[in-house]
């Protein structure tokens, strides 16, 4: 996970990003973390060791659940510029600065979608997310037993939901038995190591086995205040 090779012009393309993200971050509160050389390392090099694991599971579409700044989404799409990338978040100003940061990248297959998880899966919506993607990330968003109904609902059967986490994901797993079974997903593999600066880190990837039953995810913050 921590052997990640740059070309210069990923490397162009990142600083660009962070700059934008510095300036940003003076007007509206994007990310809490301010230094650039703790920037590169907690969240970029976090974000870009997922990588291996989109490349083992074959991703081609991709949903950022919940993607704040725009991390992993915007690294992802940096570094494996085929896959096709949805960066989405229920927070518009969020959105507003990923186009800027879009535009000013010249990124193409990746775009924005301010939406609530609940709402884009929602089954009776003709433009919403529903089982669309091969794969939906969730990086330091919620615990696993939230997180499981608002992402495996986007996933194609077949696909994957990746959870990127910190510390203590052991409890955390044992939290999701039930809830994965009524969701249609099971743990595929867990991958634990850490950053250049000693923090650890957890890659989570669940197999969507099966479709998940239209009444999931449920609205209302259910998700968050009575997990599964």
């Amino acid at each position: 996970m921590n052997d990640i090779n740059f070309t210069e012009k990923e490397r162009e393309q990142i600083d660009r990003y962070l700059d934008m993200l510095i300036s940003k971050n003076k007007v509206l509160n994007l990310t809490r973390i301010t230094d650039y050389d703790e920037m590169w390392v907690k969240h970029v090099l976090d974000s870009a060791s997922v990588l291996p694991v989109l490349d083992e599971i074959g991703t081609k579409k991709l949903v950022d659940v919940g993607t704040g700044a725009g991390f992993p989404g915007v690294i992802i799409k940096i570094m494996r510029p085929d896959i096709e990338v949805v960066l989405l978040d229920s927070l518009k100003k969020r959105l507003v600065f990923l186009d800027e940061v879009i535009e000013e990248l010249g990124l193409k297959g990746i775009k924005t979608a301010h939406e609530r998880a609940e709402e884009a899966c929602n089954p009776n919506r003709k433009d919403g997310y529903r089982e669309m993607f091969d794969t939906s990330i969730a990086r330091a968003v919620a615990r696993l037993n939230t997180l499981i109904e608002y992402n495996l609902p986007f996933v194609k059967p077949g696909g994957h939901m990746i959870a990127m986490k910190g510390p203590g994901v052991n409890e955390e797993l044992d939290e999701i038995k039930n809830g994965l079974n009524t969701l249609g997903g099971k743990v595929k593999k867990t991958y634990n190591f850490s950053l250049e600066n000693g923090d650890e880190r957890n890659i989570v990837v669940i197999e969507k086995i099966k479709a998940t039953p239209k009444k999931y995810p449920r609205m209302g913050n259910k998700p968050k205040t009575q997990p599964l």
